[in-house]
């Protein structure tokens, strides 16, 4: 079965990456929900997409108690989305890597090893550096590389599977079946991202990916057939 990951939570129904679109995404039905964190000036793993909040400044400047009421620390935004899978997104600020990207993969290895519903948990992210920090630190983490639409998926297909990674998570127009049966053929799973069109989710399913990353959960669920 192809499962539908809420992209952000349910960001068409309420503030994306909050505990109210998280929770949301569950009532919707989702398998699963992606999110991204940052590491706030005082060390907390904080989930919000962009790496500034407007208003207040960037994430890495400021103390977790300068964050709005409405930006969740990882834990309380993993509290939300049970019992579904989650997919932790790690953002890194800077194209060269730095002792606070190391420091962001340690906490969130360290936390996501803490968790109950640790084997429900997957760490991505664009950064092939990012994930091997966390797989070194915790290997039981499931972890898989985002790939850029720019990039070649089959070429990133193969970087991953080299480094002990699991699953590939390519924009969705870079997805065939050539993709998804050399993916099978190593064990790694296929999580493109992001699709909406229902259409396009019906193909992506026909050809063996293992979930879709959407906006739209509602949708995605009626073209699997699972309204």
């Amino acid at each position: 079965m192809t499962e539908v990951f809420a992209h952000r939570g349910s960001a068409q129904v309420v503030r994306e990456n909050t505990v109210a679109a998280f929770a949301a995404a569950v009532a919707l039905g989702a398998d699963g929900i992606e999110l991204d964190v940052h590491l706030t000036a005082d060390g907390v793993v904080a989930v919000h997409h962009d790496a500034e909040v407007p208003g207040r400044g960037r994430i890495s400047e400021l103390t977790s108690t300068e964050l709005p009421d409405w930006l969740p620390a990882l834990p309380q935004a993993l509290d939300a989305c049970r019992p579904l899978r989650v997919n932790i997104e790690m953002k890194n600020e800077l194209e060269t890597w730095t002792a606070r990207d190391d420091l962001l993969a340690a906490k969130v290895a360290e936390l996501a090893v803490s968790r109950e519903e640790v084997d429900a948990l997957v760490v991505s992210s664009f950064s092939l550096r990012a994930i091997g920090a966390v797989r070194a630190r915790a290997p039981r983490i499931a972890t898989a590389l985002l790939v850029e639409p720019t990039d070649s998926a089959a070429e990133a297909l193969v970087t991953a599977h080299d480094h002990g990674h699991g699953a590939l998570h390519p924009f969705f127009l870079a997805v065939d079946q050539a993709l998804v049966d050399a993916a099978k053929a190593v064990g790694m799973a296929i999580r493109p991202w992001t699709v909406d069109d229902p259409g396009l989710i019906a193909a992506l399913a026909e050809i063996g990916v293992d979930a879709v990353i959407t906006n739209d959960v509602t949708a995605a669920l009626e073209a699997l057939g699972r309204s």
